[in-house]
């Protein structure tokens, strides 16, 4: 990630803690006087917000530092670092509530709840806007950076507007005699959170076990290598994922009575050409090979 890039991606991160902030206080001010566990969970959420925007500027900072002798291809992989804690933090958030709300529904205790107030859930639809502003503004930022750490804490965002939504219909059910919906929304609330943190999991140890890029990116890149001056063929193309980073391996096909020099200056031209224009491609290896006398690994291994 450029430093420039690290720039925006600070930006986005504070800019959303001070929302999450003020978000969670209005939230829970709203729980306690409306009365409602439901908003109580979902003030407990985005306050867990702040501590997974933590996470990501922490990650983002160390992914961005340069290439040494102990990590000489760089360090993006600390984004996948991050975006894992921040699994875990939601997985446990989630778990929690659900638990909470769960307990209250098999003991019977939410006969024994108050009803919920207007002002929890004017909260709720706050919530629900506010949030789902913060997933559209961070998704933007991480689309536009290619940052695996950015967009997880945007899902995180849209968990939040998803719970918000839960505890609008368990608050609202509440206000109109079905006490027991107030506990139920903290059951989905608890499903949408851990939903999100599998995702999330999933996304960032498919980063850093070298997954390969969609079938469309490598489309794109094959087109790219055949546009280039004096290359007859693709033989073989390989990606994979490297934390916000993509390396690529190819083997082109070139004339076979091609001068050394010749077929240098062709791999260094499709090189450049997919550093250029691909800018999350991190580093493109070429090798090239002559026309007519490739050999797969079969072959190779039957003339020895």
């Amino acid at each position: 990630m450029s430093k420039t890039n690290a720039q925006l991606a600070m930006q986005i991160s504070r800019n959303t803690i001070l929302g999450n902030i003020a978000l969670s206080a209005f939230k829970l001010a709203a729980g306690l006087l409306g009365r409602s566990a439901a908003m109580l969970s979902d003030a407990v959420h985005s306050l867990s917000d702040v501590l997974s925007t933590v996470v990501v500027i922490i990650g983002i900072k160390l992914a961005n530092q340069k290439a040494d002798r102990e990590h000489p291809y760089g360090h993006e992989r600390f984004e996948c670092v991050a975006a894992i804690l921040l699994a875990a933090i939601l997985c446990a958030t989630g778990l929690g509530i659900g638990y909470g709300g769960l307990h209250t529904i098999l003991s019977g205790s939410y006969g024994s709840i108050s009803i919920p107030g207007k002002l929890a859930l004017i909260a709720a639809v706050v919530s629900i806007v506010v949030k789902e502003g913060m997933y559209w503004y961070t998704r933007a930022a991480a689309q536009k950076i290619h940052s695996g750490a950015l967009m997880a804490d945007a899902w995180h965002h849209r968990s939040d507007a998803l719970s918000s939504i839960g505890s609008f219909v368990g608050i609202w059910g509440a206000r109109i005699g079905f006490a027991v919906l107030d506990s139920v929304a903290c059951l989905l609330i608890s499903l949408f959170i851990v939903k999100a943190a599998v995702d999330i999991f999933r996304d960032a140890i498919g980063k850093m076990t070298d997954r390969a890029c969609g079938s469309e990116l490598e489309a794109q890149l094959h087109a790219t290598i055949l546009r280039q001056e004096k290359v007859l063929g693709v033989d073989l193309l390989r990606t994979r994922i490297f934390g916000d980073k993509v390396y690529v391996d190819v083997e082109i096909c070139v004339d076979r009575d091609a001068p050394l020099y010749i077929s240098h200056e062709i791999a260094h031209h499709v090189h450049d050409a997919i550093e250029t224009e691909y800018s999350y491609v991190k580093h493109c290896m070429v090798h090239v090979n002559p026309a007519g006398l490739t050999l797969n690994a079969a072959e190779m291994v039957s003339q020895k």
